[in-house]
């Protein structure tokens, strides 16, 4: 049974493509849910939040125990999750996490940054500025975490399957086209 990680930037429209990819494999998503149980696991869930708090806002500062338990948690969850199979994990390094295991692929949703900017812009109705400063720090947090937690860069291609890039395909397209992956390899498995 397959496993799906997506990796996506902010106003790449990653999680419209979770959402497709699920009603198309009949899979069930997990994303802050993982966070979630993760943080319970070890006892703090104020590492829950500090994790969602991308830009920071709430000022959390788990001590570095506390991160180190939770960040062992969230690896055995997604182990976990990935014996099931049948899963989508978007986000939290799940293409670090799991890069070894089998059946598992590895996808990157991505579009230019003023691309991303824009559809910010208008679906939270606010100032581009405002939303390119969102896209820059979503950006430099999300690139700090994979480095600092899992000593691995973001941006490898190395890391992915397939990256895919919004900017001129739909959602729908490239659902499609993790879909058509999927199939490929498991057809190259066999």
């Amino acid at each position: 049974m397959a496993v799906v990680t997506l990796s996506r930037q902010l106003g790449s429209l990653g999680d419209e493509i979770a959402l497709l990819l699920q009603h198309m494999l009949n899979y069930k998503i997990y994303d802050r849910e993982i966070i979630n149980k993760a943080a319970l696991r070890v006892g703090k869930p104020v590492i829950a939040l500090a994790t969602i708090d991308e830009l920071g806002l709430l000022g959390l500062r788990p001590d570095i125990k506390s991160r180190q338990a939770y960040l062992l948690s969230v690896s055995e969850l997604m182990r976990e999750v990935a014996d099931k199979g049948r899963a989508i994990i978007v986000g939290r390094a799940g293409q670090f996490i799991l890069k070894d295991y089998p059946e598992v692929y590895h996808f990157r949703v991505i579009a230019p940054a003023d691309v991303r900017a824009r559809r910010i812009s208008l679906i939270k109705e606010i100032p581009l500025e405002c939303a390119q400063a969102q896209i820059n720090t979503s950006d430099e947090m999300r690139y700090r975490y994979l480095k600092r937690y899992y000593g691995a860069n973001l941006n490898d291609p190395e890391l992915y399957d397939l990256i895919i890039n919004t900017a001129q395909i739909s959602p729908e397209q490239a659902a499609h086209l993790i879909c058509q992956s999927i199939e490929q390899y498991e057809i190259r498995i066999q």
